[in-house]
């Protein structure tokens, strides 16, 4: 048993595929919503920060040279207020130097770079958000450097809870989803896999008679490829039936005349003869011996045509001369059994065409109407010219045809009179060829009938 790699399962393919794009999705989702929850954060701290800068600044003692808060202010509570909120001030000279500070969490050891605006240490307590404004003195030169710095603890923990929640909820949604695809790739795919239990079961069993027959809820592709290999099937059976049967009538047909040969041989040969009738037997032999060539050379053509092999060469033929001269190879034989043969045509019938096969289909359709056309009958050939079409008409004046034998006249070995029609000669395949070779040219072939009032086969032929 050959056995698959995990992989090689279209099933595994497409949960896998399914699983990595909607994994795919999350993580693009929870990091953009990471980001913005980051960014909202950061925001409010800088905010936060802004609002502490101004009210120091508004403590600082502007009556003094020096630079310092003044003391005689609220300066006190708002620096233990500040720092109980994680908040520190420093008052930073202009050479960078530590002037005043409230807080004692941060403790820069080394001043930072200052420059206005908000920064991000990183120091070994945590990381802090900083921002620096330039102090101005009365006489508009600057004196110093107002920065108010804040932890991002507190910042950080909650970005850290949310970055370790979505990371835990990933395997969990990916493990849902995963289970969610499995369901639906098996429901979507058992058609795949009925059709594939079918097909194995026709190449073990040999039996084309087995359907599928999906009923599924919804009218989508794999309910179509059902339907379409059930089809198929279908079209499968009747074709191994058709062959089947045209082999078995084929056998027969050819077993007949191979009978008749073997018998006359065996009584010609059980005692001596005198010549005229060992002639008469050679001359029995030969008729014998020409019918099993036709039946062959009929039986080969139709295997050409199945098989669109005879392809021939297609060049622009004038149906009236075709006709005419068809018409002219059929006279001696109408003439000997005394029948009239018309025919109508009209100019201008030119259509796409192997001569060979045209000639072989109307010298087929003539020779079967003047064979079953009594003695003083008449054949009729027409032909005219429609819109887009060519229609070419043989009607005889014989015996006609009952209504249960039309859908199978154009069946291979088919006759309505079978002792009849192989006393005559016939093959049973001149009609079948016929119908094959109208097809091959996308035309259409009928057959209109009734007991008593002759027969009439009607070929058109697109222009």
């Amino acid at each position: 048993m050959n056995y698959r790699k995990p992989w090689q399962n279209l099933r595994f393919r497409l949960v896998a595929w399914y699983s990595l794009l909607a994994g795919l999705s999350m993580l693009v989702s929870d990091g953009y919503i990471y980001l913005e929850f980051r960014q909202t954060l950061l925001g409010q701290v800088d905010r936060s920060l802004e609002v502490s800068a101004i009210q120091a600044r508004k403590n600082l003692d502007d009556e003094v040279d020096t630079l310092e808060f003044d003391p005689r202010k609220d300066t006190p509570v708002l620096a233990s207020l500040l720092n109980d909120a994680g908040v520190e001030i420093y008052l930073f000279s202009k050479n960078g130097s530590v002037k005043q500070h409230f807080g004692d969490s941060l403790l820069l050891s080394v001043p930072p770079e200052l420059a206005p605006g908000f920064q991000t240490l990183a120091v070994q307590g945590g990381r802090w958000r900083t921002y620096t404004k330039e102090v101005v003195a009365a006489d508009g030169q600057r004196s110093g450097w107002l920065m108010v710095a804040q932890s991002l603890q507190s910042a950080d923990a909650t970005l850290h809870a949310l970055f370790k929640r979505n990371l835990l909820k990933l395997p969990v949604l990916l493990g849902m989803v995963g289970m969610g695809g499995l369901f639906l790739a098996n429901r979507a795919l058992k058609p795949v896999g009925e059709i594939t239990r079918m097909t194995e079961k026709v190449r073990i069993s040999g039996d084309l008679t087995q359907r599928i027959r999906y009923h599924g809820t919804t009218d989508d592709e794999l309910a179509r490829l059902a339907t379409l290999f059930d089809e198929m099937l279908d079209s499968l059976e009747a074709t191994f039936e058709h062959e089947r049967r045209f082999t078995a009538d084929a056998s027969h047909e050819l077993r007949t005349p191979l009978t008749a040969l073997k018998g006359r041989l065996q009584v010609t040969l059980s005692q001596s003869r005198v010549a005229e009738t060992y002639v008469e037997t050679l001359q029995a032999i030969e008729q014998e011996v020409d019918r099993l060539i036709r039946l062959s050379n009929d039986l080969l053509l139709l295997s050409r045509l199945d098989q669109n092999h005879d392809k021939g060469g297609f060049e622009l033929i004038d149906l009236k001369d075709l006709l005419a001269a068809t018409a002219a190879q059929i006279q001696p034989l109408a003439d000997l059994r005394r029948i009239q043969l018309i025919t109508d045509l009209a100019p201008d019938l030119q259509i796409q065409g192997s001569p060979d096969h045209l000639i072989r289909l109307f010298l087929n359709l003539l020779d079967n109407a003047v064979k079953h056309t009594p003695a003083s009958g008449a054949v009729t050939v027409t032909a005219v010219a429609q819109r887009g079409s060519v229609q070419v008409s043989v009607s005889d004046t014989g015996p006609g045809i009952s209504a249960e034998h039309l859908p199978h006249l154009f069946q291979r070995f088919y006759r309505v009179e079978k002792s009849r029609s192989r006393a005559m000669g016939g093959t049973g395949l001149g009609l079948a060829i016929a119908q094959e070779i109208v097809h091959r040219y996308h035309g259409t072939i009928a057959a209109q009938s009734q007991p008593g009032e002759g027969t009439t086969l009607r070929v058109s032929f697109p222009r």
